[in-house]
């Protein structure tokens, strides 16, 4: 059986049960960053900026992630980004879709950003689709949704290496 890290309560981390008394439920994400506290505290403020209101559509956000993600085969990222992708008003087919890399049924510009994001998981550049994506969005689009990737690629790295799996 595979050794697993031992997630911090958060009677023992104030930062910790704050986050959780917010969200009003657990996270093994959030339990297992905690080892490093100082991390903890940077990457909250961090991932709200690159995933909150910014010059790109949520949807395109929640796609990137769904995209980088499910390339990724992370179970965890994959969970919590099923749900904020439906409030982003993703459908179960399209993430099917996106599962699947079946892209036709998007937007250009969502193909665009689809197609980006995958390369950019897949090979840590993106030569082959960066051109289509400054068709579709401006400079500061474009780095958001690198910086989506980015972020997603990194969450992802983090839950499968510690084999943090979803919550129940």
């Amino acid at each position: 059986m595979a050794t697993a890290i031992k997630k911090i309560d958060p009677s023992q981390n104030e930062f910790l049960a704050s986050l959780e008394a917010k969200s009003k439920k657990p996270s093994s994400f959030f339990r297992t960053m905690a080892h490093r506290p100082e991390v903890l505290k940077t990457f909250v403020p961090f991932y709200g900026a690159v995933m909150g209101p910014g010059p790109t559509d949520r949807r395109i956000k929640e796609l990137v992630y769904l995209t980088c993600s499910y390339t990724n085969e992370c179970a965890f990222c994959t969970s919590a980004h099923v749900a904020t992708g439906k409030k982003a008003g993703i459908t179960e087919d399209e993430m099917r879709a996106l599962q699947t890399a079946q892209d036709h049924s998007f937007t250009e510009a969502e193909r665009a950003a689809i197609q980006y994001a995958r390369e950019l998981t897949q090979n840590a550049e993106a030569d082959d689709s960066r051109e289509a994506l400054f068709e579709h969005f401006n400079d500061e689009q474009v780095v958001e949704i690198t910086l989506v990737a980015a972020v997603a690629n990194f969450t992802n790295r983090f839950n499968n290496g510690l084999q943090n799996m979803p919550e129940e």
